[in-house]
């Protein structure tokens, strides 16, 4: 796989000189071009082996572009809030907006490889972090993001040779450390993993790139040549929009569903609800002071229909929390800035960390439902979304993290009446819109949406919990039971919550 970058490939000064200054123009050229079209990100990968001149072309690509649109991440050890979080959240924060470049000098390939070579994960860890990594990739493009990955390659002798001039030279001696020397010693190691990851990660939509290191100018001029073409191709052709080679999806033949085997009927009586209301809540506080909570956090989120009580039942949850320790994020449309990114960046961005509670007000489940509904989104976008989604709360799982999902579920009639009373509430006004009306149109549409999503993400996971909603006192009482019980399997068991609960 390296034997074309141990050829001895160089550029001699006449030829750089020739190259350079019209390659830098069109490359600020090409970056402006972007910035105007702003249907994209770049995202660039500079990996490889030590001393082969890594950051050197980091360096050159942020002295040749406009600095004001693209952005370098440094990625080494996470720091002691990225740990907090699941492993890809502090990539998902520095994805560029469209329009913009990010370079990752160090990404999500590093750490994995890292531990492979020093033998604190096996092949299959490895490879496993590798088909994630080949998964998020593919959510990156499928969302219209341009990928590009350099791999810097030495032998093993040049390596030596890189590594003995940096040193002995006083301006350079900086850049070696005993790190760069140990590294050398596992070369043979790094190599064969190294190889293992790129064949499994070099991809039609994402492939690498390996670059010989030895000469600078050569390096340079390869890897600027190949992000301009990339980028002015991109720009000529934008992508088409994908196909859908799946069956459609289509409703049960005699019009029988999981919503409609739900007893909406189920009542709790006052008296009965102020007693349960008062114990659960204590029950929670007590599980959120729980020693081993530290090392766990919770994500609850709330779907379900327009008035079925989400903003109520929530309430009921906040009551029993210290307001230091959780916090809302009442999801309305993407913001122009939202709009920029992939549509999970800024659910990733409001991950909790450890010893924490985020609850979403509705939440990445829009994708699903009401831009599937209404149309924002191509049928495409939507029917991938669901691996897509059950890759995000996997993550999420794996990271000991408490994912709690609720569906509160009232009856069209009961919606109309809830309608009606807000009308005529001065103070509940606010939560009637033209919106609502429009949506309550569309009713048996949104509903085998939701059926479809229960059927595609109630995972053994990250389990849907299906709420009676039309009486209220009931409906939180079930999400304050059930949100207990999820966070104590956790807490006793230490894995994966109980299945789905009806």
């Amino acid at each position: 796989m390296f034997e074309s970058a141990e050829l001895g490939h160089k550029i001699d000064k006449a030829t750089w000189k020739k190259l350079s200054l019209p390659l830098r123009e069109s490359l600020l050229n090409v970056q402006y071009d972007l910035m105007q079209d702003r249907s994209f990100p770049v995202v660039i990968l500079i990996g490889g082996v030590d001393g082969a001149g890594r950051s050197e072309v980091v360096n050159l690509l942020n002295e040749w572009m406009d600095p004001r649109f693209i952005q370098t991440h440094g990625m080494g050890e996470p720091t002691d809030e990225e740990k907090e979080r699941p492993r890809m959240w502090r990539f998902w924060r520095a994805l560029p907006a469209k329009g913009h470049i990010s370079i990752f000098f160090g990404s999500w390939y590093t750490q994995p490889i890292l531990r492979r070579v020093y033998r604190d994960n096996g092949n299959a860890e490895l490879d496993q972090h590798m088909e994630d990594a080949v998964r998020f990739e593919r959510m990156l493009t499928d969302e219209g993001g341009l990928i590009l990955k350099f791999w810097m390659h030495l032998s093993k002798k040049k390596q030596k040779l890189r590594l003995t001039a940096l040193e002995k030279d006083p301006k350079t001696r900086w850049r070696v450390s005993d790190r760069d020397w140990q590294h050398y010693r596992l070369y043979d190691k790094f190599v064969q993993i190294c190889e293992r990851s790129i064949r499994h990660t070099s991809t039609a939509d994402a492939p690498w790139l390996i670059v010989e290191g030895e000469d600078e100018y050569y390096r340079s001029i390869t890897v600027a040549e190949t992000i301009l073409q990339a980028i002015r191709h991109r720009l000529a052709n934008p992508p088409k929009p994908a196909e859908i080679s799946a069956p459609p999806l289509i409703p049960a033949i005699d019009k029988l569903h999981i919503l409609k085997s739900l007893d909406l009927t189920q009542k709790l009586g006052k008296k009965a609800y102020e007693k349960q209301l008062e114990e659960l809540q204590g029950r929670l506080n007590l599980l959120t002071r729980h020693a081993k909570y530290a090392n766990h956090a919770v994500v609850a989120l709330f779907e379900g229909n327009d008035a079925a009580g989400k903003g109520s039942s929530i309430r009921r949850i906040t009551q029993a929390l210290d307001a230091r320790f959780y916090h809302v994020a009442p999801i309305a449309a993407p913001t122009e800035e939202e709009r920029a990114q992939p549509y999970l960046w800024r659910f990733w961005r409001h991950l909790p960390k450890r010893a924490r509670m985020q609850i979403f007000d509705r939440s990445w489940y829009g994708r699903v439902l009401v831009e599937r509904v209404e149309g924002f989104c191509s049928q495409s976008d939507w029917m991938r979304a669901y691996s897509e989604i059950n890759d995000f709360e996997e993550q999420m799982t794996r990271h000991g993290i408490v994912l709690v999902k609720f569906w509160l579920s009232i009856s069209k009639d009961e919606q109309l009446a809830r309608f009606k009373a807000r009308e005529q509430t001065p103070f509940k006004r606010f939560k009637i819109t033209d919106e609502d009306w429009r949506n309550r149109e569309k009713w048996d549409q949104y509903e085998q949406a939701v059926c479809d999503l229960v059927d595609r993400t109630s995972t053994e996971i990250a389990p849907w919990t299906l709420v009676e909603a039309n009486d209220k006192y009931f409906a939180r009482i079930k999400v304050l039971k059930t949100l207990c019980e999820r966070i104590e399997a956790t807490l006793k068991q230490g894995g994966p919550a109980s299945k789905s609960k009806r």
